[in-house]
């Protein structure tokens, strides 16, 4: 009987072991997980995030993200019709917040939305998503919170001071060289329509206006500045356009306008001070549109 009794005895304490061993590798597995996870806090409340994604759904921010080398699988089109990123979204999916089966097919490990956007509900069943209101942040601030999505806040943060620093001087160097007075329009076109922007619309002028300090006409300020954009007809045009014009031109629009007589009688057309920007590779705020448009602006008013 003693015999019997001592195998059963040896297996009842090697299962025990097994469960203590198990249990352990579960509290481990439970404690490498969590590590692996920070908690955003967004605008929304605080989110369980990986705390360095690697697959990356970007409904909104998208140029943000690839600012730090972030790895997209899933972009919105408005992001991959843009010139200046399209190399770097090759064999990226286009997706929008309606393409929920696309995007569970892509396997996330985090996505970003714009607020306004459908379905955040589902998509953050699929995976962690952060949304974003536009215009709630400003361009800089923005740069800084994907930096801390991206585990990149210290890169974000000093690419924001190195840019801010080289927008100053170059805005010190164009002031210094047009005039601390001289005015500066932004303005852009569609088929029926033309539009001049504020300080914070994209089409450079975050750093025309807020990063170098250029003036803007007194009429854009009175309707621009405080909407971002504003609405007006040909007619009224010159009223207002500054000593310099800054034309965010879309190569798909018929521009016939700049044959007729209110366009070139315009000063700055006159004294060949209109620079011309692709619209379609000037719609955002980001890093990489940001070095683009600051290269451009020392370019065309410094003659670099």
């Amino acid at each position: 009987m003693k015999k019997l009794f001592i195998p059963f005895l040896l297996l009842f304490v090697l299962i025990l072991s097994a469960c203590g061993n198990n249990e352990k590798a579960n509290e481990n597995n439970d404690s490498k997980t969590k590590s692996e996870t920070i908690t955003y806090q967004s605008e929304t409340g605080p989110v369980e995030i990986p705390k360095k994604p690697k697959r990356i759904i970007a409904l909104s921010n998208g140029p943000n993200v690839l600012a730090l080398d972030g790895n997209i699988v899933g972009i919105d089109q408005w992001t991959n019709m843009n010139p200046l990123f399209q190399d770097r979204l090759k064999g990226v999916e286009v997706v929008s917040e309606d393409d929920l089966e696309k995007i569970i097919e892509l396997e996330p490990d985090l996505i970003i939305a714009g607020s306004e956007m459908k379905n955040i509900g589902k998509l953050n069943e699929i995976a962690p998503t952060v949304v974003f209101t536009w215009g709630k942040l400003d361009y800089l601030s923005q740069q800084i919170e994907i930096g801390k999505l991206l585990n990149k806040e210290k890169e974000a943060k000093e690419w924001v001071k190195d840019f801010e620093t080289r927008a100053e001087t170059a805005g010190k160097a164009i002031r210094a060289k047009i005039g601390e007075d001289a005015t500066v329009s932004v303005i852009e076109n569609d088929a029926k329509e033309f539009y001049v922007f504020g300080n914070n619309y994209a089409r450079g002028t975050e750093i025309l206006y807020q990063a170098m300090d250029l003036k803007m006409p007194e009429k854009v300020k009175e309707k621009a500045l405080k909407s971002g954009i504003y609405v007006l007809s040909s007619e009224v045009l010159p009223e207002y356009t500054g000593d310099y014009i800054i034309f965010s031109k879309n190569p798909d629009v018929v521009n016939s306008f700049v044959e007729t007589e209110t366009w070139k009688n315009i000063p700055a057309v006159k004294n060949d001070r209109i620079f011309e920007i692709n619209s379609k590779a000037s719609t955002y705020s980001d890093p990489i549109t940001l070095e683009h448009l600051l290269k451009f602006f020392e370019k065309s008013f410094l003659n670099k």
